[in-house]
């Protein structure tokens, strides 16, 4: 259905976004019902669904999928980044169809009710999309009732009273409460995860998880590290009581100014101990601003599995994954810290890397989930630097 302002619900809408400048948008609601409000914004992967959902760092978030076919394959128990969806739903252009592949367990409809999560279709996604780019992304109400009765006026005041994600902390909310071993590797046809045995041998990761990925930790594991991980809110003697031979910062949602207030501090601590220390979206943010440079929002952010990236050492191309509404500004970098990378959309810093310490990170997700591989050789480049230390 197209963007409108109607006076009141159109026949057979069971669904609506209201957003922050009064635009409203009907369509059929499915998931669970009620409201939920956040941030809207669009993603143009064209599979991966499932992860993108249960991805940490759409926490507060309400994704547009601009692909049309999103829950054909439905849902399974393996294609997950997180226990739940953090994602708190979101906008398809067409309806559900019944799952259509060999892994599905339930239907992805199912999926989203079970989780407590608001699904709305019949949406010019498209239209919805150039709103977002041209306006950046709003702040909005996603609403699901089958009866079709909305109080408009209601949602429209909750989305104008939302304080949006700038200066919002939501690292604590979406971390481990507890430290825990990382067991699993990458995911195997017919094998899954598998289970690894902790090998005392191996180098040793601590990673501060400010709402990781699980494929990260996956990734590192099968780069030949063994893995502990910590609460976002970890102190430096918390992390180094594990006597790690390097250090790892987890992407997460939220503002990294906000998170950064308790972060930041122990991150150059434990860049003083120079043991080597790698990022990952926010922990990248983080560590620029832990050596001195400033974030800021941007104007709609990168959320897709089909970003290019340019390597400048060598000026490689990688097709890369990124989920971020925040950047490292690329003026405000110290002296030694150089940029490694950039977005060939728009220019922005995508790496950047220490010359007087062995640090580096990366504004992308080189372990994709969903998306291409072309950047996992980072994993391996972050234990080898392990090795040299031990």
């Amino acid at each position: 259905m197209a963007i409108a302002k109607p006076v009141q619900a159109p026949e057979g809408a069971t669904g609506v976004l209201v957003l922050a400048d009064g635009t409203i948008i009907w369509g059929r609601g499915f998931g669970a019902e009620g409201q939920a409000v956040g941030e809207v914004c669009f993603n143009t992967a064209m599979t991966g669904y499932q992860e993108v959902m249960t991805d940490p760092s759409y926490a507060a978030q309400i994704i547009t999928f601009t692909f049309p076919h999103i829950g054909n394959v439905g849902a399974n128990y393996e294609d997950l980044e997180a226990d739940n969806p953090h994602a708190l739903g979101c906008i398809v252009r067409d309806d559900v169809t019944a799952p259509s592949n060999f892994r599905s367990v339930q239907g992805f409809d199912a999926w989203l009710k079970a989780n407590g999560r608001i699904g709305l279709a019949g949406v010019d996604t498209r239209a919805l999309t150039r709103k977002i780019r041209t306006e950046g992304a709003p702040n909005g109400v996603i609403a699901h009732s089958t009866d079709g009765g909305f109080d408009i006026d209601a949602l429209l005041q909750k989305a104008r009273e939302w304080p949006g994600l700038e200066g919002m902390d939501l690292a604590k909310e979406v971390s481990c409460r507890q430290m825990f071993r990382w067991s699993g590797g990458r995911w195997k046809l017919g094998d899954g995860y598998g289970e690894r045995e902790d090998d005392l041998s191996l180098p040793h990761i601590v990673a501060i998880d400010y709402g990781s990925k699980r494929n990260i930790f996956r990734n590192l594991a099968d780069a030949g590290a063994r893995v502990t991980v910590l609460p976002a809110t970890s102190s430096f003697e918390d992390v180094m009581a594990h006597q790690p031979d390097g250090i790892f910062l987890s992407n997460g949602p939220g503002d990294p100014a906000a998170t950064g207030e308790y972060a930041v501090p122990v991150i150059r601590q434990l860049l003083e101990t120079g043991k080597p220390l790698f990022g990952i979206c926010l922990g990248h943010q983080m560590l620029g601003l832990a050596v001195g440079a400033r974030t800021y929002k941007m104007h709609q952010g990168h959320r897709g599995a089909n970003h290019p990236v340019k390597r400048l050492e060598d000026g490689r191309v990688e097709i890369t994954s990124m989920n971020h509404g925040f950047a490292v500004d690329t003026e405000t970098l110290p002296e030694n810290a150089r940029a490694t990378h950039i977005s060939l959309f728009d220019g922005s810093l995508a790496g950047l890397e220490l010359t007087d310490r062995p640090a580096f990170s990366v504004q992308y997700h080189p372990e994709a989930s969903p998306g291409p591989q072309d950047s996992t050789y980072l994993f391996g480049k972050f234990v080898n630097q392990l090795e040299k230390k031990r």
